[in-house]
């Protein structure tokens, strides 16, 4: 494991406490990447990659890529798992699925960044009904990790799980809009089986 990764655990195991549960996931061309499961307050569960910010994301375009400098991130889901969803087990399923999101800067050249929608292709486990995520603003549940000059910060991007319907009428009226309208309405967001949002009025 590089430095950054073991950096980025610390920080982890400091936030969320010492994880229950890990995977790792390789994909072609692509370094490892793993999902870190822990347990929350209650029936709260959270997964995190470790692996992603290894190397700064860049862009596309750019002619060569700077081997230090460019956004680095990690990603965050939080669900709950009471008696009245899937458990534990069904949940894990989103691992490989997170896996190929953090994978996606490597893979794709994607640089992930706040207000962008994700999208899986397939449901992020057995029944759900969300095939993509909206990227949140990072800060609130794992601080950000300085490193080194001239190495940018590793952000940890809290992930918002869309429903097809709620995904669409983000790309038209933007994240804020969408997010504003789950909070009016009160939406718990770590319900592995909410319904989508009223989007009408």
């Amino acid at each position: 494991m590089s430095d950054v990764l073991e950096l980025v655990e610390a920080r982890l195991i400091t936030a969320l406490g010492e994880p229950d549960a890990r995977a790792a996931v390789t994909f072609v061309g692509t370094d490892r990447i793993e999902v870190l499961r822990f347990r929350g307050e209650g029936d709260v569960v959270r997964y995190a990659t470790l692996g992603m910010s290894d190397t700064p994301m860049t862009d596309p375009t750019a002619a060569v890529a700077d081997p230090l400098r460019g956004p680095r991130a990690e990603l965050v889901l939080t669900v709950r798992t009471d008696g009245n969803g899937p458990g534990t087990g069904v949940l894990d399923e989103v691992l490989r699925p997170l896996a190929v999101l953090a994978a996606s800067p490597q893979v794709e050249g994607l640089v992930v960044t706040p207000g962008a929608s994700l999208d899986i292709g397939a449901p992020l486990w057995s029944g759900a009904p969300f095939t993509s995520v909206l990227v949140a603003e990072p800060g609130g549940l794992v601080e950000d990790l300085e490193l080194l000059p001239p190495m940018d910060p590793v952000r940890f991007l809290p992930l918002l799980p869309m429903t097809g319907n709620e995904a669409a009428w983000k790309r038209v009226h933007g994240a804020g809009a969408l997010q504003d309208r789950w909070l009016r309405h009160g939406t718990d967001l770590r319900d592995p089986v909410r319904s989508g949002v009223p989007l009408n009025g």
